[in-house]
């Protein structure tokens, strides 16, 4: 799939795709282009070593969702490296690729499992087969959906968090200026949580953070955000 062709997302069915296979993260083809993608907070501790984690606003509906960056300019992402992934760390959007979830029919609730039928990692000559000869599927299928599903719940947790951070009014926008190289690279329209507001939490907030498991995510988002540097130095490094 080049870049220019837009992603065919179809529902995954036995009689249609039994013969199709899927090769691991061989390609990294799909995100070649994209300088940040979706993550959940469950991922913030471990993407917060190598990426900086932020909050975007869509314009549209007025949601927050948290992103990992991995380039200072749209369309470049900076840890595609040919078929290699520069970093240790992968998230999960980008891992369950070329499968999603996506609601079936009318019923925005109601999810089927679907495939991006034109993705590089998609064929019939190599790979891991989907379904056996008898159209059940394979024990290769089966942990996909499991990890979809652990996904989606990851997902709607995440969702809760941004809702109470943008609630206690906890995000605040800002911007960045980065010096790459010669190039003095500015990023608007990012949001971060507000350590000053953070700290003057009240007790019961903070209490109410704690058990419901927000703290780490909070102190991981505010911890990345050092990978700005790092970003800086492969931007230069890929601009010499």
């Amino acid at each position: 799939m080049t870049s220019n062709q837009s992603p065919k997302v179809v529902p995954l069915r036995s009689d249609v795709h039994g013969k199709l296979k899927v090769r691991e993260l061989g390609s990294f083809e799909h995100v070649k282009s994209s300088h940040m993608v979706p993550v959940t907070a469950h991922e913030f501790s471990r993407l917060g070593a190598e990426y900086p984690i932020v909050f975007v606003k869509n314009s549209e509906t007025g949601q927050f969702q948290s992103v990992a960056l991995f380039g200072l300019k749209v369309g470049e992402n900076l840890f595609v490296d040919g078929d290699k992934w520069k970093g240790v760390f992968v998230p999960g959007s980008i891992r369950n690729h070329p499968f999603m979830l996506a609601p079936a029919g009318e019923n925005q609730e109601q999810l089927m499992v679907a495939l991006v039928e034109n993705s590089p990692l998609v064929g019939e000559e190599e790979g891991n087969a989907l379904f056996t000869d008898e159209g059940e599927e394979t024990d290769y299928l089966k942990a996909k959906k499991e990890n979809l599903v652990n996904f989606l719940e990851s997902d709607r947790l995440t969702k809760a968090f941004v809702e109470v951070l943008v609630e206690k009014e906890l995000l605040t926008e800002q911007s960045v200026t980065v010096n790459a190289g010669e190039e003095r690279i500015n990023l608007n329209g990012l949001y971060i949580v507000d350590e000053k507001k953070l700290n003057e939490l009240s007790e019961e907030d903070f209490a109410d953070f704690r058990k419901r498991g927000f703290l780490p995510p909070l102190f991981a988002q505010l911890g990345s955000l050092h990978q700005f540097s790092k970003l800086a130095q492969m931007q230069a490094a890929a601009a010499s």
